[in-house]
């Protein structure tokens, strides 16, 4: 570790963090890899800092994947996970379901890869996006298993667990460019080759077996952990003052379509078939992160930023609404002409909700630890860290401290098109 100026704040830069793609390798936190997250190291640093025990309680906003969760259930930490993408909260649900035989497991799935045929593709059950990231065949071969899968009398836990390591069979098997976050299913990114589904989805099924019995015999005694599809920015099944951490990554004002970066997934088993369902199900329920959120006739342009934000720092909306006004006019220069000034008042109007939401669950002296990047659209650089840190101590938290983890956007730096802002990501810790 080393400390850094930057804005004149003092910053500690701190590399023993780790980031999301520890998880890819870790037992459990593996089985679905979704990388809009973080490291489970940094959960595992601050629940020892913190001295955290059985008769504490964490609570995870935006759960994701379940990474926060994991992790209080190995260090026997009760934990309640929030999570509105009711894709990603089932697969958050199944990562915390440790009361499952994994023996009854592999006898099922010994079962099932025995009795698997293949069937032909149904062009008209599935979306067009799903097709062309298969060859028929192995498209069968993914259909066969899924179906029989459903088509079972097991218990739902078991069903579950199955259909998740299917889940995290579909991307290593497609001969498309299925990289995070987007599908690309163009001639352009075809891979020269494709993996057979079968023993891709038995390397990943007795992979979770595996992974499965190694917990439960490390970790005999795993805490109680709760996976809420809800809304951060009103989490009424949490009680005032109950939780003693908080901590989170909550989306990045990076652009990305967070209802997008699931559409393979829910569209192959069945979550919903087209764009409209998506965006009913999923992108209308989250907070604003995306232009691809945001309807221009649904805002007055010029009031775009809420009094809520002004309320809590007068400090932070007077700086966004120079940026926000800065956007507004840049975009009508730009080809795109993308709302990234109401994306920018979307998100801050969004999380104060969600930092007074926090706040309201948190014990007296409890802590809100928030890993966040900062961004700069056409740009223009937004703070992320620093304003979210103001708008907290507005809201009623006491103090606030930030630690840089690393530089963001260094891949970026020989694209004539991006601009040339230094990013970073940083935790925020807030302090009830």
């Amino acid at each position: 570790m080393h400390f850094a100026r930057w804005a004149g704040y003092n910053f500690r830069v701190d590399e023993d963090y780790g980031t999301f793609k520890d998880c890819f390798r870790a037992p459990v936190h593996r089985w679905f890899k979704y990388p809009a997250g973080y490291s489970f190291r940094l959960v595992q640093e601050k629940i020892r800092e913190y001295s955290l025990g059985s008769g504490d309680l964490v609570l995870d906003p935006f759960v994701g994947s379940g990474t926060t969760l994991i992790e209080a259930m190995k260090a026997r930490v009760p934990s309640v996970g929030v999570e509105n993408h009711p894709f990603v909260a089932w697969v958050a649900r199944v990562k915390t379901r440790w009361d499952i035989d994994p023996r009854a497991v592999k006898v099922l799935g010994d079962e099932l890869l025995a009795g698997l045929g293949s069937r032909e593709e149904d062009p008209d059950s599935l979306p067009e996006l799903v097709k062309k990231c298969y060859s028929p065949e192995n498209l069968g071969r993914l259909l066969a298993i899924r179906d029989a899968i459903e088509a079972s009398d097991w218990p739902e836990a078991i069903k579950d667990f199955m259909s998740l390591a299917l889940v995290d069979t579909l991307r290593a098997v497609s001969s498309a460019g299925t990289g995070w976050p987007y599908i690309a299913p163009s001639e352009y990114h075809r891979k020269t080759s494709e993996r057979e589904a079968i023993p891709e989805f038995k390397r990943a099924l007795y992979g979770m077996i595996a992974d499965l019995e190694m917990v439960k015999s490390v970790y005999p005694d795993p805490a109680r952990a709760q996976v809420l599809q809800q809304d951060a920015r009103s989490m009424d099944e949490i009680e005032s003052g109950s939780v003693r951490l908080a901590i989170t990554s909550p989306p990045y004002l990076n652009n990305y379509d967070y209802a997008d970066r699931t559409r393979l997934e829910m569209y192959f088993m069945g979550w919903a078939s087209s764009w409209a369902e998506i965006t009913e199900k999923v992108r209308e329920r989250l907070i604003v992160a995306a232009t691809t959120q945001v309807r221009r006739s649904d805002f007055d342009p010029a009031r775009a930023l809420s009094e809520e934000v002004r309320d809590a720092s007068p400090e932070a909306y007077g700086y966004l609404s120079d940026a926000i006004a800065r956007l507004r006019e840049i975009r009508l220069q730009r080809a795109g002409k993308k709302s990234y000034d109401l994306m920018v008042a979307g998100y801050f109007n969004d999380m104060v909700k969600v930092l007074k939401e926090v706040r309201r669950c948190l014990k007296p002296g409890g802590h809100f630890l928030l890993v966040v990047g900062d961004s700069a659209p056409y740009g223009v650089h937004i703070p992320t860290d620093e304003l979210i840190a103001k708008i907290g101590l507005g809201v009623g938290f006491r103090e606030y401290g930030i630690e840089v983890l690393r530089k963001r956007g260094e891949k970026w730096k020989n694209n004539p098109q991006r601009h040339r802002v230094p990013l970073r990501e940083s935790v925020i810790t807030l302090r009830k």
